[in-house]
């Protein structure tokens, strides 16, 4: 599992979602997916302006710990046409 810390990273620079946005270039309401960790992904290049802003790395906005339940190797499920079932 992926935990993003960019909330807690805003608390800490006592900075909004609205100066971020501005200050990086992306979108307020990608910031407020981000925010909120409700985003499906992030580009390299958010990731990039994140940082620089923040002053951080990618490992002080995201962090991985492992899933209670395995999505690979033998846990994988995969559908009848060879995609892979999303675990809900």
């Amino acid at each position: 599992m992926i935990i993003n810390n960019l909330s807690t990273l805003l608390g800490k620079c006592r900075m909004t979602q609205s100066e971020l946005a501005k200050k990086t270039g992306i979108r307020p309401a990608t910031i407020n997916e981000l925010y909120h960790d409700i985003a499906r992904g992030v580009s390299f290049e958010q990731l990039d302006r994140l940082c620089e802003v923040l002053n951080c790395t990618t490992s002080d906005l995201f962090e991985y710990t492992p899933n209670a339940m395995k999505k690979t190797g033998k846990s994988l499920i995969l559908e009848d046409h060879g995609n892979r079932k999303k675990h809900r």
